[in-house]
């Protein structure tokens, strides 16, 4: 249990953030650049399974050809890690749109709410930033409970509770300014009990989950491309 716990919250400061760079051949294609965590990395699945990748390919597919997205994440991060990996690696150029999933680990350290909240909006003028400063052209996914996993089996109440308040003040900041936010707790929740929908770690989620997500988030995102 403490090995997949690890893979929740001790991803720290380990070197430059990953990300997938822009193409030569997309370089005409819409820019997109999605700023998170392990959910946005795509942790335990494969890369053609991160939810960022598979919204790219369906709005190729409704015509909107966009590039690989460019993805600032790591596994175990909280707001500071991402706020810290942007001030010494901020992205270049200016996106199309901008996707920020951020908050999970926050949580799982029994960080300050209050903390979480000056951070998250922070965070989302910074990605207001890569937009071109257009709020509309940002939207935010809320956090997954990750309590319904194997790995929060005895504490999913707990968990479940602390994912909500955490959300509330993320959907706050996001009603501050303007940006969208997109509720996708509802569906994580739909893990349990059906273990197609768990990555083989035990903790994160599958490239099914993913694809799920992404059905919710797709119709509301497209006019944002």
């Amino acid at each position: 249990m403490a090995i997949l716990l690890c893979m929740l919250s001790c991803g720290g400061m380990q070197g430059p953030a990953p990300s997938v760079p822009i193409k030569p051949d997309e370089s005409g294609k819409l820019q997109y650049l999605a700023l998170g965590d392990s959910y946005t990395i795509g942790q335990s699945v494969p890369a053609d399974d991160r939810w960022p990748v598979i919204l790219a390919g369906e709005l190729g597919k409704a015509g909107k050809a966009t590039a690989t997205p460019q993805i600032v994440a790591r596994t175990g991060w909280t707001t500071r890690n991402l706020l810290d990996a942007l001030e010494q690696n901020p992205p270049t150029g200016t996106f199309d749109a901008v996707s920020l999933l951020i908050g999970v680990n926050n949580q799982y350290q029994g960080r300050n709410m209050e903390e979480y909240r000056v951070e998250f909006s922070q965070l989302l003028s910074k990605a207001m930033g890569y937009a071109g400063g257009e709020a509309g052209n940002v939207f935010v996914l809320s956090i997954p409970d990750w309590g319904v996993t194997p790995a929060g089996e005895g504490n999913r109440d707990h968990i479940a509770g602390e994912i909500d308040r955490f959300n509330a003040i993320a959907q706050e900041e996001c009603v501050k300014k303007k940006v969208l936010f997109i509720d996708i707790t509802g569906i994580s929740r739909k893990a349990l009990g059906d273990p197609s929908l768990i990555a083989s770690d035990r903790l994160h989620f599958s490239g099914k989950m993913y694809r799920l997500w992404v059905d919710e988030v797709f119709p509301k995102v497209k006019p944002l491309f």
